[in-house]
C-alpha cells in the first residue's frame, strides 16, 4: 500500500528529476553557451542560461564590460520572449511548478521574473524582535524582507549541512514511495 497524505494536506507536484535534461532538450539550439542550470523546488523551477560575452577592445573598462554584458542579457530577453514563454508553459504543465528565467553573461546575471511565495509562520516575541531590529536598523524595509534576509544568511553559512539534509530527505522520499514490502 502506498503512502497517501491526509485529506486536505498539500499535495506535492510530480518529481522533476529529469527537468534539467528535458529543459535542455526543449530549449532552442544556440540560446546558451552551455547546458542551462536548472534549480527546482516544490513551487518553482528557475532556468539559468549563459550567453556569450560580448567582445570588447583591450582598453575597455570594467564599467564598459558590465554595460556590454547587461546589454547582451537585455537583448537575449527581448529576442527570446515568445519562445521562452512557450517552453515555460510546457514545463509548467509537465512539472506543475512556475517557471522563471535568468541569464548570465560574464560576471553579470539577471533573473527576469521569479515567484515570491508567501510563507505563513508563527513567531514568538523574541523572533519578532530580531526582525524588528533589522527593520529599525534599515537592513530591511519590513518583517517579511527581514525574514528573507535571515533565511539567505543561514543558507549562505550552512550550505554543506543543507546539502546533506536534502540528500537524506531524498532517500526518505524514495523509501516512502516504495512503501513496505507486502507478501
Amino acid at each position: 500500500m502506498r503512502y497517501r497524505p491526509p485529506s486536505g494536506a498539500r499535495t506535492e507536484p510530480p518529481p522533476a528529476d529529469d527537468a534539467a535534461a528535458w529543459i535542455t532538450g526543449a530549449s532552442p539550439d544556440g540560446w546558451f553557451t552551455e547546458p542551462p542550470e536548472v534549480i527546482v523546488d516544490r513551487d518553482e523551477i528557475i532556468i539559468w542560461g549563459r550567453v556569450p560575452t560580448p567582445e570588447l577592445s583591450a582598453d575597455a573598462t570594467e564599467a564598459d564590460r558590465a554595460a556590454a554584458q547587461a546589454g547582451r542579457i537585455h537583448q537575449f530577453r527581448e529576442d527570446t520572449r515568445d519562445d521562452r514563454i512557450k517552453v515555460a508553459l510546457q514545463v509548467e504543465h509537465r512539472y506543475q511548478r512556475k517557471v522563471s528565467w535568468g541569464v548570465r553573461c560574464g560576471d553579470t546575471q539577471d533573473l527576469f521574473t521569479h515567484l515570491s511565495a508567501p510563507v505563513m509562520t508563527r513567531l514568538r516575541q523574541p523572533e519578532r524582535q530580531v526582525l524588528d531590529t533589522l527593520v529599525d536598523a534599515g537592513v530591511a524595509r519590513s518583517r517579511s524582507e527581514a525574514l528573507a534576509w535571515c533565511v539567505r544568511l543561514v543558507g549562505e553559512h550552512t550550505e554543506d549541512w543543507l546539502t546533506e539534509l536534502r540528500s537524506a530527505m531524498t532517500k526518505v522520499e524514495d523509501l516512502r514511495r516504495q512503501g513496505p514490502a507486502t507478501a
